[in-house]
């Protein structure tokens, strides 16, 4: 902008000013009344809608999946991007921060006045790029499998019901099995089937070292399921 845009701009803006109304009371009166207005449509729809709260928490249950809600789902995925432990802060505090303190900077990096978006190179190509990575990541978080299912390792299809009873089992909190899981306090088992067999692995699971629940009551209540789990381990190689 050279000095004469600019001071064509001012002589411009200070006209337009002068024809307009005060911010206080006119502008504030505005949003008070919408604001109440709003409040009011969101009071009279909890009241006749009700909220859905879904079923009561079972913490006894192993088969229950978090997953987080839609808006969130971009975070959710940034997660898996960014895989190592270490770097959990900065995929759900440190990416996101820095994301949101550059959009509130921009106006102050670019001070173009101009409000055609074509002119406006700097701040349409962050605001597009910044809708593009959020859009992106909220679509493939929501395409995504649930946290507790093996997604860095290829399960053969006949091992697919003993991988759901490792993930659904809590297994992944204190094991690590390819990129999925914690790397402890429980050894690593991407390759435990070429370490130990099925036999060793059973009574592993019967009589484990602590902190390890054992797994003798699923194998009395349900020997099929334990079976499953076994094999799927010792295929691991």
């Amino acid at each position: 902008m050279d000095r004469l845009e600019k001071e064509r701009y001012l002589r411009e803006y200070y006209i337009l000013k002068n024809q307009g109304k005060p911010f206080f009371p006119y502008a504030v009166l505005k949003d008070s009344v919408m604001a109440c207005v709003v409040m009011l449509v969101i009071i009279v729809m909890a009241i006749v809608l009700g909220a859905e709260l879904g079923p009561k928490a079972d913490p006894t249950t192993t088969s229950y999946t978090p997953r987080p809600e839609w808006y969130f789902f971009f975070l959710f995925e940034l997660l898996r991007v960014i895989k190592p432990p270490a770097l959990v802060f900065i995929a759900t505090v440190g990416v996101p921060t820095i994301c949101m303190v550059l959009l509130i900077l921009l106006p102050f990096i670019d001070r173009n006045p101009e409000r055609n978006p074509v002119k406006r190179p700097i701040a349409m190509i962050a605001g597009l790029t910044t809708i593009a990575a959020m859009a992106y990541l909220t679509v493939e978080g929501a395409r995504a499998g649930a946290p507790g299912q093996l997604s860095s390792i290829k399960v053969a299809s006949q091992y697919k019901q003993g991988s759901l009873v490792f993930a659904e089992s809590g297994c992944q909190g204190c094991h690590r099995i390819g990129e999925d899981g914690n790397a402890g306090p429980g050894p690593n088992l991407t390759k435990v089937g070429g370490r130990l067999p099925r036999q060793a692995i059973a009574r592993t699971l019967i009589n484990p070292t602590a902190p390890m629940p054992s797994f003798s009551r699923l194998k009395q209540q349900h020997p099929q399921q334990f079976n499953a789990l076994v094999n799927f381990l010792g295929s691991l190689h």
